[in-house]
C-alpha cells in the first residue's frame, strides 16, 4: 500500500513539474513568421538575428525564462502574410502597423519606429513632390508589403507596380533603370544596398510614403493572454536598465545600427 502511495506520489509530481514547464514556455507554442528585413529581422550565418528577433527573445525571456529560436520561420512577406491571416496562433513580423490593417490582425509591441520612402537613382534627377506625380513612374514593391499597400492607398495603378519576391532584386532593378522608383522601407532599403555592394550615394529619397511604426502581428484567433504576455515581456525590456547604464532595448538596438 504504502509503494502505490509513493509511485502515485512520485506520477502527480511529474506530471505537475512537466505543467510548469509547459505554462513556463508558453510563447514558444506560437508559430511564428518573419521574411529578410534586415536590420529588424534576418538569417546570417544559418542564425536568425536581428532588431525584431532579439526583442522578442528577451522578451520571451523575462516572462517565460526561455523560448525556442526553432519556432521562427524565415519566409517571402507575401507568405507570411497569407498564413498569419489564416493560420492559428501565428505571430507576423515585423509588420507596419496600418489603418489598413488595424482590423486584419492584433498587435504587440511596438518593436521600432519605421519610414516608408521612395527610392530613386540619384543621377535621374527626379523630383517628387505630390502623390499624385507618382503615377508617372514604373515602381518596384514587394506584394502585400506595405509600400506596395501605401502605394495603392495613395491612388497609384496597379499597372505602375512591378512586384519582385525579394528587396534585394529590387535594388538591382532600380540600378539597372528596369524601374524608375523602389518603395520600400529606408533603414531596410540602405542596409540591403551595402549587402549588394551598392554605394548608397547612387540613390536617394524623393518622397516619404508613410512614418510609422513596426509591431509583431498576431492572427485574430491567438488567445489574448499570449498577447498580453509579449507584451509584458517587451515594457520590462525597455525598462530594464543595464550595467552601462543603458535599457536593455537600447542595447538591442545599438547592436544593429
Amino acid at each position: 500500500m504504502a509503494v502505490c502511495r509513493a509511485l502515485i506520489l512520485a506520477l502527480v509530481a511529474f506530471f505537475s513539474c512537466n505543467g510548469l514547464l509547459l505554462a513556463l514556455d508558453k510563447l514558444s507554442q506560437l508559430s511564428y513568421f518573419t521574411e529578410s528585413y534586415p536590420p529588424y529581422n534576418y538569417r546570417e550565418s544559418n542564425q536568425l538575428k536581428g532588431i525584431a528577433v532579439d526583442l522578442l527573445s528577451a522578451a520571451a525571456h523575462r516572462v517565460d525564462g526561455q523560448f525556442d529560436l526553432r519556432r521562427i520561420q524565415l519566409v517571402p512577406w507575401a507568405r507570411g502574410y497569407k498564413l498569419t491571416r489564416t493560420g492559428r496562433n501565428t505571430v507576423l513580423f515585423s509588420t507596419t502597423r496600418t489603418p489598413y490593417r488595424e482590423t486584419l490582425f492584433d498587435w504587440v509591441g511596438p518593436i521600432s519606429a519605421t519610414r516608408v520612402v521612395i527610392f530613386a537613382r540619384t543621377d535621374r534627377g527626379i523630383k517628387i513632390t505630390d502623390e499624385d506625380q507618382l503615377n508617372g513612374y514604373t515602381i518596384g514593391v514587394i506584394a502585400q508589403d506595405i509600400g506596395e499597400q501605401a502605394l495603392l492607398a495613395a491612388g497609384v495603378a496597379r499597372e505602375q507596380l512591378r512586384r519582385a519576391h525579394e528587396a534585394t532584386s529590387l535594388v538591382h532593378m532600380l540600378r539597372r533603370e528596369r524601374v524608375d522608383l523602389w518603395a520600400y522601407e529606408e533603414a531596410v532599403g540602405r542596409y540591403l544596398m551595402k549587402g549588394e555592394g551598392v554605394d548608397i550615394d547612387e540613390f536617394e529619397v524623393v518622397f516619404t510614403l508613410k512614418v510609422s511604426e513596426l509591431y509583431y502581428a498576431f492572427s485574430r484567433d491567438s488567445d489574448p493572454e499570449m498577447r498580453h504576455r509579449l507584451q509584458q515581456g517587451i515594457d520590462k525590456v525597455k525598462a530594464t536598465i543595464e550595467a552601462n547604464g543603458k535599457t536593455q532595448y537600447e542595447n538591442i538596438l545599438a547592436k544593429y545600427r
